[in-house]
């Protein structure tokens, strides 16, 4: 048996056992060795001879100490055409298991080996090959992970990537939003690596496995249909690694195609890719290497309608080059697309939409004319984010009373009244369209400033007396602790990671912390989560263009954000803390950096509103979460979620006049005076 595998091994078959006789293929299919019919006097009704000739050719093989050698006539086999140098080795491997099952077999009274009508057919692979920047990838479904809804293998050069997407019968949400869970992994041995670890085992999500989890989830979400209840889980493991093709723009394609073949019911398929810059021209899907000479490292996910999801780095390029890029990602996303949508109308299971929950006909029409205006007075009364919500829940509470069925009761006999649930999604639909009209209608935000104004800003260095480099910024209701400390080599963050070098270390940082009582709450306190991860790097690779050379500046830069107050961009407000910071250490940068959110608003025919320096309300009921970061003639970072896939190519140009304003020029000269 162990000659078997080794030989599988070493020649790229693989074996298949039904009943004790081996069905032994090539993933060429170039050849099989398949068992014969019972005529051959080894099906399930052959006599013990039969098995006494077997039994007796294996102990005179054995006694010569060598292998067994081909019988010319052997009739148990059928011969196939066969190509390949492992022929005769994979042969010999599967007669030798074959002899001592058979002599197994035999001991215990049993028949040996089943007829060609019983022999089950390997499992076998569907491909689809999608045009993938200057070369193609492959998707393959139907050999591996047959039990998951959605199951891919997706290879890009030497990386390959396995997904699986798989929904619960439970009821994990009420339906106002997608119970969605992504865990993507790096397997060390994907790169013939072993963990750094103790254990020597792949264990909890590293840093990185953290922030492609998030790239991967942030567009798929939205795709999700509308009142979807079950819990839906996308598992990824890189397989192999070549060091060659990077496998985060990947996933999100393979994410998006394994729930396109499930049967999670899906607007349209998503697909990703990564844009570069090298030598002044955009590429699509850039190798590893192309990317260390790259000035831009972009991306991005959508439809092929749509853009939902753009992240990005860049060395202060200009709102035109961000465009261009954007609009060559789309491009090689809509191919994608198109062609994972046809193929999963053909493979793809059907939908399972008899559970999706709808709104009720005319509930919140008779919200709105219950509480709509009290609630519009509110918006445009209180400009305190917490005093706003809790007049806000007051004014909520009179209607559930009236509307919620009481205990014992049911909509049938009670026809006007609903269940908690339905009641609490109605007000929320009704309080964001009155926010939403405001702005739109009147250009009116909740704390009084127009579409275009940045929120008051306060800052102050040197807050903290015995620290390296200290500061305050406030804007608004959103405040941070920046702190920076500086240090020798020793203080460097260490990486282990399926892709990084020996050793490897980081000598820039940013460690980001959002504690529960920045937004008067109690809550988890411990390590990091995802989102906190998640800002911290942005925030960090938004000042990264700044941190002088090693040559120039030899220490280690540590900077800490503490959100202590939070009503709306947080991760930008951590820019501009950390860049203060930074200067009152002393570290000598050349350029100041600073950090905003934008927003959108977008109707279904079309009129929309972008907003600029966003509040905690704006981006919960809003279309669009934009933050950008860099200085008044480019732009350093940049993330981009849609909520909606109304957010085409034409709208961003559209509004590419205000796109100015995502350098925050206001901000800016509000901060650095």
């Amino acid at each position: 048996f162990f000659f078997l595998y080794s030989s599988s091994i070493q020649y790229g078959g693989f074996i298949h056992l039904h009943g004790a006789m081996p069905t032994v293929s090539h993933h060429s299919s170039a050849s099989r060795l398949m068992p014969c019919s019972q005529s051959t006097g080894h099906g399930p009704g052959s006599s013990s001879a039969g098995h006494a000739k077997l039994l007796s050719l294996s102990n005179r093989t054995r006694a010569a100490g060598r292998r067994p050698s081909l019988p010319p006539n052997r009739p148990h086999f059928e011969r196939f055409e066969h190509r390949g140098e492992g022929r005769d080795a994979i042969e010999r491997g599967a007669l030798l298991f074959s002899e001592v099952v058979g002599a197994r077999r035999l001991r215990e009274g049993v028949g040996c080996g089943a007829s060609s009508s019983e022999t089950a057919a390997a499992p076998s692979s569907l491909r689809l090959e999608l045009p993938y920047g200057d070369r193609t990838i492959t998707l393959e479904t139907g050999e591996v992970g047959r039990q998951a809804s959605g199951a891919i293998i997706a290879t890009d050069g030497e990386t390959v990537l396995y997904t699986t997407a798989c929904s619960d019968n439970d009821f994990a949400s009420d339906g106002s939003f997608a119970p969605l869970q992504i865990n993507y992994t790096e397997r060390f041995s994907a790169a013939g690596k072993t963990s750094g670890s103790f254990f020597k085992r792949d264990s909890r999500q590293k840093e990185n496995e953290v922030l492609v989890s998030r790239l991967v989830d942030r567009p798929l979400r939205p795709m999700i249909a509308a009142g979807w209840p079950h819990s839906v889980q996308v598992l990824q493991w890189v397989l192999s690694y070549d060091f060659e093709h990077s496998p985060e723009p990947l996933a999100i394609t393979a994410a998006g195609a394994a729930l396109a073949l499930s049967d999670v019911p899906m607007k349209k398929a998503v697909a990703g890719v990564r844009v570069g810059r090298v030598d002044g021209q955009f590429v699509v899907n850039p190798t590893v290497a192309q990317m260390e000479s790259s000035t831009l490292d972009l991306i991005m996910a959508g439809t092929r309608d749509a853009v939902l999801m753009i992240e990005g780095f860049c060395d202060f390029l200009t709102e035109d080059e961000m465009l261009k890029a954007i609009r060559l990602g789309q491009e090689a996303i809509a191919q994608q697309c198109a062609a994972i949508e046809v193929w999963a109308a053909d493979l793809g299971k059907e939908k399972r939409t008899e559970d999706l929950k709808s709104p009720p006909e005319g509930l919140d029409e008779i919200i709105t004319q219950q509480i709509g205006a009290e609630i519009e007075d509110a918006y445009r009364t209180i400009s305190l984010k917490k005093v706003r919500g809790e007049a806000v829940a007051i004014i909520k509470e009179k209607v559930k009373e009236s509307l919620i069925l009481a205990d014992g009761e049911t909509q049938e006999t009670h026809p006007g009244k609903y269940d908690a649930t339905t009641v609490s999604m109605a007000l929320k639909r009704v309080e964001s369209r009155i926010m939403r009209n405001l702005v739109l209608r009147e250009g009116y935000r909740a704390d009084g400033r127009g579409i275009r104004d940045v929120r008051p800003i306060w800052s102050r260095a040197s807050m903290l007396p015995r620290t390296h480099g200290s500061a305050l910024f406030t804007r608004g209701e959103t405040q941070a602790i920046a702190v920076t400390t500086l240090g020798c080599k020793e203080s460097a963050q260490r990486v282990d990671s399926m892709g990084s070098e020996q050793d490897e270390e980081r000598r820039f940082y940013l460690q980001y912390f959002f504690p529960p009582s920045s937004v008067g709450e109690t809550g988890r306190v411990g390590a990091p989560g995802r989102r906190e991860i998640g800002h911290g790097n942005l925030a960090e690779r938004a000042l990264v263009p700044i941190v002088p050379s090693e040559r120039a500046f030899p220490y280690t830069i540590r900077v800490e954000s503490t959100i202590t107050e939070s009503n709306g961009s947080s991760s930008m407000a951590s820019v501009c803390g950390g860049c203060l910071s930074m200067m009152d250490a002393g570290v000598p940068i050349d350029r100041m950096v600073a950090g905003v959110a934008m927003g959108l608003i977008l109707e279904p025919d079309g009129s929309f509103v972008v907003l600029t320096d966003i509040l905690g309300s704006e981006d919960a009921l809003g279309d669009m979460d934009f933050k950008v970061a860099g200085d008044d003639n480019g732009v350093t970072a940049f993330q981009m979620d849609i909520k909606v896939e109304g957010a085409c190519m034409k709208l961003k140009a559209r509004y590419h006049c205000d796109f100015r304003c995502l350098s925050s020029l206001a901000g800016r000269d509000a901060l650095c005076g």
